[in-house]
């Protein structure tokens, strides 16, 4: 299995941000959501975020509860995502992201052994804190898989250095407090709370929630290691007529986004 640590270094060896992309496992089905996984790797995400899709996902905004929805309606299981990752971990790094319930049902230890099996690469648990994390730590650590743990900026010094300190392959900064989506201006609190989670760390650091243009990749790659897009993604999806469309959609879509972090877009002429 590839922990993303690497990948994100690389992207900072080479002087720009990686791109971190989030789809939900089994939306719109479970073989569709794999070609949509596809679409994030050829659209040029350097990681990618599969979904566990949950029914009470408190976190997130109305776009990513409408996809898990979507998700469990077509009866997508635990299992699928096992599916989904191991076929797009052929490509790119791939972490699950879950609420850690699902994770409790299925089995702590099982899910790193299977996470493991299909090569990938951790866990992105945002409603799990490392001091009470202790079984997962030890099954990740087992299994050699990444944890990441969320730091906001609420989050104090013994927070940031808390979850650092228990962190592997990335922090994961939310930009903003409150529930996922994306957001016509990123926040103005993110740049700070990446300044200081760097003073307790030399973890890489992706930021999270509200990206939705190249323009605003571009802003945050400017002082973020990794750029994490999920719910204007998710949109796209939602908004496309079909499963074709909505591949084409998200490829675009996402190679718009890397060119943002990659510091590709041009400036606009002067008038």
């Amino acid at each position: 299995m590839t922990s993303a640590g690497p990948t994100l270094a690389a992207a900072r060896q080479d002087g720009r941000a990686a791109l971190v992309g989030y789809l939900p496992a089994g939306f719109p089905t479970v073989d569709g959501s794999i070609a949509l996984m596809r679409a994030l790797v050829d659209g040029g995400v350097d990681v990618v975020e599969v979904g566990l899709p949950y029914s009470d996902p408190v976190m997130d905004g109305p776009t990513i509860q409408a996809a898990a929805e979507t998700a469990l309606a077509a009866g997508s299981r635990t299992a699928d995502v096992f599916r989904v990752v191991q076929a797009t971990a052929a490509f790119v790094p791939t972490l699950v992201m879950t609420y850690w319930n699902p994770v409790e049902r299925y089995g702590v230890e099982r899910f790193a052994a299977d996470m493991s099996a299909v090569g990938g690469a951790g866990l992105i648990t945002p409603d799990l804190v490392p001091d009470e994390a202790d079984e997962w730590i030890e099954a990740a650590d087992r299994h050699d898989l990444d944890k990441v743990f969320l730091v906001a900026p609420s989050s104090g010094p013994h927070r940031l250095r808390l979850a650092t300190a228990h962190c592997r392959g990335f922090v994961y900064a939310t930009a903003v407090m409150g529930v996922t989506g994306a957001r016509d201006q990123t926040s103005s609190a993110a740049p700070e709370l990446v300044r200081r989670t760097r003073e307790v760390t030399d973890l890489p650091i992706g930021v999270g929630l509200g990206v939705s243009s190249g323009a605003q990749a571009a802003e945050v790659a400017s002082y973020a290691d990794a750029v994490i897009v999920g719910s204007a993604l998710v949109r796209a999806v939602l908004d496309a007529a079909d499963l074709a469309a909505a591949v084409e959609q998200v490829t675009v879509l996402t190679k718009e986004l890397a060119r943002g972090v990659r510091g590709e877009l041009r400036e606009p002429e002067q008038s």
